[in-house]
């Protein structure tokens, strides 16, 4: 859904952010790593049980992403590298996120509630490989009610609230699982247009 919506009014926004620290010798590669780190540190405080540090960790690592596009199209950089690095280091920030949730989960939750992060990963490395594939094959399979970004604000919110955090881990399963379908009926359909012409 940000992808669609608001991805391209976010970038002209933060394309002087970008313009900036390309002057001042950051480059793009460099915050794309700073973004892992950010949200390894995140995962192992969330594991910890310090939420709320894990949320400033997690907004970090959210802004690392958000700017290494602008950084690389200020200095003249993008690249079909640079873009498989960004999009590589999503899936590892998205195991390193989920994986400090089950920890959390696991220490002081009782049954078997720490497998509900996990699922979530899964389901969630489904919807990125959708696209990936989908554009492989030269289809679009962008779009969804729960894309990455909604992902990481509605993480947010639940480490900002820890009250809530299982119901909205429950609620981003539903809706991300619901957006693995969108994009499986939106490609389905592309396919079957090509394949009837």
């Amino acid at each position: 859904m940000f992808d669609g919506n608001w991805r391209s009014a976010v970038n002209r926004g933060l394309d002087p952010i970008g313009a900036v620290l390309c002057r001042l010798g950051v480059s793009a590669d460099g915050v794309t790593s700073f973004g892992v780190a950010m949200a390894a540190v995140a995962a192992v405080v969330i594991g910890r049980g310090q939420l709320i540090l894990g949320l400033i960790f997690l907004i970090l690592a959210g802004l690392s992403d958000a700017l290494d596009g602008p950084i690389a199209k200020a200095s003249g950089t993008s690249s079909v590298r640079g873009a498989f690095f960004d999009s590589v280091s999503d899936r590892v920030c998205d195991a390193l996120l989920f994986g400090g949730l089950a920890w959390y989960l696991g220490s002081t939750e009782p049954g078997h509630i720490f497998m509900l992060p996990l699922a979530l990963m899964g389901v969630a490395s489904l919807v990125s490989y959708q696209r990936a594939k989908a554009e492989s094959l030269g289809l679009d399979a962008k779009g969804g009610l729960m894309e990455r970004a909604e992902r990481f604000i509605v993480l947010g919110a639940g480490l900002a609230f820890s009250f809530v955090l299982i119901p909205v881990l429950w609620a981003m399963l539903g809706l991300t699982a619901a957006t693995a379908l969108q994009r499986f009926a939106k490609v389905w359909r592309q396919a079957d247009t090509m394949h009837s012409v």
